[in-house]
C-alpha cells in the first residue's frame, strides 16, 4: 500500500468541496496509526513526516494526500499541522 501525494488546482480543491471538510489539528508529536478507511486530506499548516514498511512521505502546506485503507504507519508531526479531512 502507497501512500498518494498531489497538488490539486484550485479548481479541484473547489469542486470536491475540501474546504468544508472538517478540520483535525496536531501538536509535534509521534505516534502509530492505522488507517480503518480510506482518508483524502489538504495540509492546510505544518510538516509532517508518515513511514509505513515501504516508504517515508514527507508533506507539508498544500499537498493532498490519499492515505489507503489499511495502511500501518507512523506519524512524525515535524510543525503543528492542520488539515482538512474526508473518510471513505
Amino acid at each position: 500500500m502507497r501512500i498518494i501525494k498531489q497538488i490539486l488546482s484550485e479548481d479541484e480543491i473547489k469542486s470536491q468541496d475540501i474546504y468544508n471538510w472538517p478540520i483535525w489539528t496536531c501538536d509535534i508529536s509521534e505516534f502509530d496509526w492505522e488507517y480503518d478507511d480510506r482518508e483524502s486530506c489538504l495540509i492546510i499548516e505544518g510538516e509532517v513526516e508518515v513511514t509505513t514498511d515501504i516508504e517515508v512521505v514527507k508533506f507539508g502546506v498544500g499537498d493532498f494526500i490519499i492515505f489507503p485503507k489499511g495502511l500501518k504507519c507512523r506519524w512524525k508531526v515535524i510543525q503543528p499541522i492542520r488539515k482538512h479531512y474526508n473518510f471513505g
